[in-house]
């Protein structure tokens, strides 16, 4: 028999030792996690009101942390912010439309596949609040319910003292058409960044919601029960 040269056995040695290496680094190394990206969603958001309530002054005081009395809107102005919340990062943009009558008409442009609408009156106009209520019946041909996520806002409760709309009024009302509600000062930023972080959460778990009622269809959809699955049944081999 022949023997094995002093090289044959050092290689065949080394290739069965490192192999033997990799075995058992594999399986001591543990799983490593990486985390995903941050999920990203655009959401548009449409105020809507009689003029003079506050709803550029409100946007602005979320978006650029100031105050402005006077801000008249012609048509619509635009604001964007970007938050981050669970985990997930946001961009909001905010359509803020013009409240005088003349602008009544083209309105329906600018909220045209928006996501939430934010209608705002004055607390210390009653007839702001029945706008508003012309605003929600508009929406309301405009949307399903499940579509669009509304809010109705008191806007200037620094005023309190010159007040025409109760809260309990408002919030009565909000609830009985399913409306978020809130009042808010754009002068003294009062519940201003709660309002648009409130609407971003519940945007944010609609759209969740809807991802995985869907997810949930295609799997359905790709999944076939065979158990279930009904074939003809067929005679074979009869004798003639």
């Amino acid at each position: 028999m022949a023997g094995r040269s002093p090289g044959e056995n050092t290689a065949g040695t080394f290739g069965k030792d490192m192999a033997q290496r990799r075995v058992q680094n594999k399986e001591a190394t543990p799983y490593l996690y990486v985390p995903s990206l941050k999920d990203s969603y655009i959401f548009k958001v449409v105020l809507l009101g009689s003029t003079a309530v506050g709803k550029s002054s409100l946007a602005y005081r979320y978006v650029k942390k100031d105050f402005r009395d006077s801000l008249p809107t012609v048509g619509c102005s635009f604001f964007t912010q970007v938050l981050s919340l669970d985990n997930t990062t946001i961009k909001l943009e905010i359509w803020d439309t013009a409240g005088q009558e003349k602008y009544h008409s083209v309105c329906h442009l600018y909220y045209r596949a928006a996501n939430a609408a934010v209608l705002v009156y004055d607390i210390t106009r009653k007839e702001s609040l029945e706008k508003a209520k012309v605003w929600l019946a508009e929406l309301e041909k405009e949307f399903l319910p499940d579509e669009i996520i509304i809010a109705l806002v008191g806007n200037k409760v620094d005023l309190s003292a010159e007040r025409e709309v109760t809260l309990q009024e408002a919030k009565d009302f909000a609830q009985t058409k399913n409306l978020q509600y809130m009042e808010t000062s754009a002068k003294s930023n009062y519940q201003v960044t709660e309002l648009f972080v409130s609407l971003a959460h519940e945007l944010l778990k609609q759209e969740q919601q809807k991802e995985k009622t869907f997810q949930s269809t295609q799997w359905k959809k790709s999944h076939v029960d065979l158990r279930e699955t009904s074939f003809p049944q067929t005679k074979c081999c009869q004798a003639i």
